[in-house]
């Protein structure tokens, strides 16, 4: 991970869930499996980040 809960497109995704970018509109998701990469930010967004959202398998 890049920062505390952040992650960049092309690093294994740390945990299950819905992921958003950091460009600021709250439009582009990506829902990503543990292991997998994570892809690049779709055309024309301004992101960097992908941030955890909404974990698949939360631990409450």
């Amino acid at each position: 991970m890049s920062e505390q809960g952040t992650c960049r497109p092309g690093e294994v995704v740390p945990d299950c869930g819905i992921y958003e970018c950091d460009c600021g509109q709250a439009h582009h998701w990506s829902t990503d499996v543990k292991g997998h990469r994570f892809p690049p930010h779709p055309q024309g967004c301004s992101g960097s980040t992908w941030t955890l959202k909404d974990p698949a398998h939360p631990t409450d």
